[in-house]
Order: C-alpha cells, then sequence, then structure tokens
C-alpha cells in the first residue's frame, strides 16, 4: 500500500515538489469509468447483432485495464492534491481521456485515422460538436451513441462526478471545479460531495426531461435520447447528417430551444430553484442579460430573413431563426437550415455571436456573459473617469465590487481568447482553408461551438477533407477554449515545472 503523500518524495515526480502518484491515481479512476462506459453502445450493438461490438469491447478492456493498474500502484490512504498538481491534472485528464475515447472511433468499420479519431474525441468531450464523420444516417447505433455519450459526460457530467467520486477518494474536489470552470461557486451545499451529487442528480433529471419532450414532439426513442444528451450538454452532435434540419416539425425545433437556452445557464442556480429558492436563478445577473440578448439577436435574424426571404411566414421564420441563433450563442452547434445562404447580414452576425457564450457555470464554450458584461463595465467606469477623474469608482455586479484583480483577469482572459482564436485563423489559412473557413473554424474551435461557415465546414458540412495538421490544431484550440487558456498554457511556463 502506498503511503500518504510526503512532500519531496521523489518518487514518479519531475521535480521534489511535483508528485505524480495523485494525478496518476486519479487519472486511473477517470479511465476505468470511461472503460466502462463504452460498454453501453458494446451492448447496444451486441443487442441488435452489429460486429462494432468488438470494437468497443477491446476499447473497454484497454482503458479499464490501464485505468485500473493507475489505481491499484499509485493509491494510497490519503491522497491531497496542491495548486500545482490540479493544473496538470485537469489538462492530462482531458489529453488521456480524448486518447483512450477515440480507440471505438480506430476500431470500428469507420476505421478512421488516429489524427480524424481523436479529432472527433475532443470534439465531442470539449461539446465542440465539430465532425469529421458524413453518412450518420446510416452508420451503426453503438458509434452514434458513443458520439452522444462523450458530449454528455464531456458537459457538466464529468464535472458532476468528479465532485462526487474526488470526496470519495479524499481528494478536494472543488479546486477542480473552479480550475474547469474558472467560476467562483458559492457553497450552497455544506460539503463538495453533497455539492457534486446534486449537479448530477439535476443533469440527469433535466436529460430525461428532454429525452421525453424530444419524443412527445415527435422523435424516435433513439434519436430522442441521443439529442437529449447532446442538447443539454451543448455539444450538437446529431445521429443525422442534416442535423435537425431532418426534422420537419417545429414542436422539435422548440424543444431543442428551450433545452439548450437551460444548458446555457449556470448549473448551480438550477440547485438553489430545486431547494425552493427560484429567484435565485431568476436574479442572477448574468441569466437575465443572457435570456434579454438572446431575445433581441432572435428578433434581429428574424426580421433579417423575412426581409431576404420574400415567402417565409413570421411563424417560420422565428423558428428558423431562434433556433440556429440560440444554437450558436450556447455554443450547441446544431443546424435546422444552411444559415451562411441567408445574407450577408446573417453571416456576419453569426459569426460575431461565435465569441459571446452562455453563462459561467454552465456548459456552454465562448467569453460568457459574465465576462462580457465585467468588461463593459470597466469601460463605462474608465469613461467616467476620464470625464470626472477624482471621482470614486468602483464597478459592482450582482451587488458585489468588481475589484482591480478580478478586472485585470477578465480583460486578459478576453484578450488571450481573441488573440487565440486570431492566430488560428491564420495557421489556418496558411493550410490552404478559405479566410471565411479558417476563421470561422477557429472561432468555432476556440469557442467549442461546432460548425464554421461556408461550403465546406458550414452548417451542412463537416471537417472531414480539411488537413490532418488542421486538425490537430483545432484539436488544440478546442482543449485551450474548454480548459479556459490558463489552465493548459501554465504548462508551458518554465516556472510551473520549478515552483
Amino acid at each position: 500500500m502506498v503511503r500518504p503523500i510526503v512532500p519531496g518524495n521523489p518518487r514518479v515526480s519531475l521535480s521534489p515538489a511535483l508528485d505524480l502518484r495523485p494525478i496518476l491515481y486519479v487519472l486511473g479512476w477517470l479511465l476505468t469509468v470511461l472503460g466502462l462506459a463504452m460498454l453501453v453502445p458494446m451492448l447496444v450493438d451486441l443487442l441488435l447483432d452489429h460486429p462494432d461490438w468488438t470494437s468497443f469491447m477491446a476499447g473497454g478492456v484497454i482503458t479499464s485495464f490501464i485505468g485500473v493498474s493507475l489505481v491499484l500502484t499509485m493509491g494510497g490512504r490519503s491522497i491531497v492534491l496542491r495548486r500545482q498538481q490540479t493544473f496538470l491534472l485537469t489538462t492530462s485528464a482531458w489529453i488521456s481521456t480524448g486518447i483512450f475515447g477515440c480507440l471505438p472511433f480506430m476500431l470500428s468499420e469507420f476505421e478512421m485515422s488516429f489524427p480524424d479519431a481523436f479529432f472527433e474525441t475532443i470534439s465531442g468531450l470539449t461539446t465542440t460538436g465539430s465532425t469529421v464523420m458524413s453518412g450518420l444516417d446510416t452508420a451503426p447505433p453503438g458509434i452514434l451513441l458513443w458520439r452522444s455519450i462523450l458530449q454528455w459526460l464531456g458537459g457538466i457530467g464529468i464535472i458532476g462526478m468528479s465532485l462526487v467520486i474526488f470526496p470519495f477518494l479524499r481528494i478536494g474536489g472543488m479546486q477542480l471545479f473552479k480550475t474547469e470552470s474558472s467560476d467562483t461557486t458559492e457553497k450552497i451545499l455544506p460539503s463538495v460531495g453533497r455539492l457534486g451529487a446534486a449537479i448530477s442528480l439535476v443533469y440527469l433529471a433535466l436529460s430525461v426531461i428532454c429525452a421525453l419532450a424530444y419524443w412527445a414532439a415527435g422523435m424516435s426513442a433513439f434519436d430522442s435520447l441521443l439529442h437529449a444528451m447532446t442538447t443539454l450538454s451543448t455539444g450538437g452532435y446529431s445521429n443525422h447528417d442534416n442535423s435537425f434540419a431532418f426534422f420537419d416539425e417545429p414542436a422539435i425545433h422548440w424543444v431543442g430551444i428551450i433545452f439548450m437556452t437551460i444548458g446555457s445557464l449556470p448549473f448551480v442556480l438550477f440547485i438553489s430553484a430545486v431547494l425552493g429558492q427560484p429567484m435565485k436563478l431568476f436574479g442572477d445577473r448574468q441569466v437575465t442579460r443572457f435570456l434579454g440578448f438572446l431575445a433581441l439577436c432572435c428578433l434581429a435574424v428574424t426580421i433579417s430573413l423575412m426581409i431576404t426571404e420574400a415567402d417565409i411566414g413570421f411563424g417560420e421564420a422565428l423558428t428558423l431563426a431562434s433556433f440556429n441563433v440560440v444554437s450558436i450563442v450556447s455554443t450547441t452547434g446544431f443546424a435546422s437550415a444552411d444559415y451562411s445562404l441567408w445574407g450577408g447580414f446573417v453571416i456576419v452576425f453569426v459569426f460575431l455571436l461565435m465569441v459571446v457564450g452562455g453563462c459561467t457555470g454552465s456548459t456552454t464554450g465562448g467569453i460568457k456573459m459574465f465576462r462580457l458584461d465585467i468588461a463593459v463595465k470597466l469601460y463605462r467606469g474608465y469613461i467616467r473617469t476620464l470625464i470626472l477623474p477624482h471621482a470614486v469608482n468602483v464597478p459592482q455586479y450582482n451587488g458585489r465590487p468588481v475589484t482591480d484583480e478580478l478586472g485585470r483577469a477578465v480583460l486578459l482572459y478576453i484578450f488571450l481568447y481573441l488573440a487565440t482564436a486570431t492566430a488560428l485563423s491564420l495557421a489556418l489559412a496558411v493550410l490552404g482553408m478559405p479566410a471565411l473557413e479558417a476563421a470561422s473554424s477557429a472561432f468555432s474551435a476556440v469557442g467549442n461551438i461546432g460548425p464554421g461557415l461556408g461550403p465546406v465546414v458550414g452548417p451542412v458540412g463537416n471537417f472531414s477533407t480539411i488537413p490532418d495538421t488542421a486538425k490537430w490544431l483545432m484539436s488544440f484550440g478546442m482543449l485551450l477554449g474548454r480548459l479556459e487558456f490558463f489552465t493548459v498554457l501554465i504548462l508551458f511556463s518554465p516556472n510551473f515545472w520549478k515552483a
């Protein structure tokens, strides 16, 4: 049995200050869970007599074996994660699950190359939704289910499970949640374990309700299950090549609109609502700002669509505009139409919406409403300072002062977000992608959105034909966006390894 961690113990470490055993121990548990999750699509293919069940069995055995081996060899009575280890764990967890999660894609009848399989898996785990797969309408059910499971786990589900598992392992999980979401979460429940359990239960309950709503609106049971997992996680994977354009019933689209919006709201506040404090959800500033912004954007695109498409009525225009606007702002990535054909205004408008995102503490990507609201307040405060230099100006957010440290962090994040997306745009353009497709693909990857703009990577296309180098760059962009940049970039600092 491994003894409790002793600071400075050189075993399995890069430096006296960095013991890798706790990291490998937690990675072992995550890989074990991932391997067990592969049993679900394996059973589906086995029951339907599809030969791809062997690919899930092989992938599950390999992943679980390595996971269990790490747990048995790296475990101990007491596991403590320091700040430095938490940064490394967060990034390595996503990379390792991405590597092992792509095994079914490589072993299935699709026989994907490693770049394609890793792209598809990371796109799923980061809830981006960009895909290299085509022929989804005739694809094996197991591989379709696996894509949805990856997105369901990659959203708030994997955070919720981590918060439940870590207390059981005597690990302080709240610091991982903070690192994962860059969110300052109030402890509305007394322990991390109970908070994680509550988030998981709410997430599961909303997923079930979403699936039932899709089924009642006209989807098949299988479609309802898969789309519920990828809607609430704001992931965007569909088991149809035409995404939501496959469905003609407006009721199905409105169910999607409602639950994509729900997935964009802070899940911790849903717990408050369940515990009898619903006004915490609707009284939160970022929630009200987000819903108001969403309504205005839907109205703007509806009006534009009615102007450019003379034969479309208000109801149809509202449904089309609302679904696709909510899909982009929530970073889900579903498409009910090729909105790149709706005119120049919509193309530019959608491109700008790619950077927004939902609320902090949700499953969405993007900059998020909280940061944009803070940035606007800082701008207004700076203007007031120019007019009245001696006036005391302390911006408030939700009744709390915005400190200089918080303001710097928000502005630095926004700068880094835009700089990363711009650099990735230039890199994709150098690789031969057209300007619009390169820029939209880059912002889509960093924002964890899904489709880009243009005939190849647009709402009715996919990323199968882009160069492998572009797929690797986009995969890295997805990770950066999902882990909010600093968690990954800090690992490239020499000072991190000397700390």
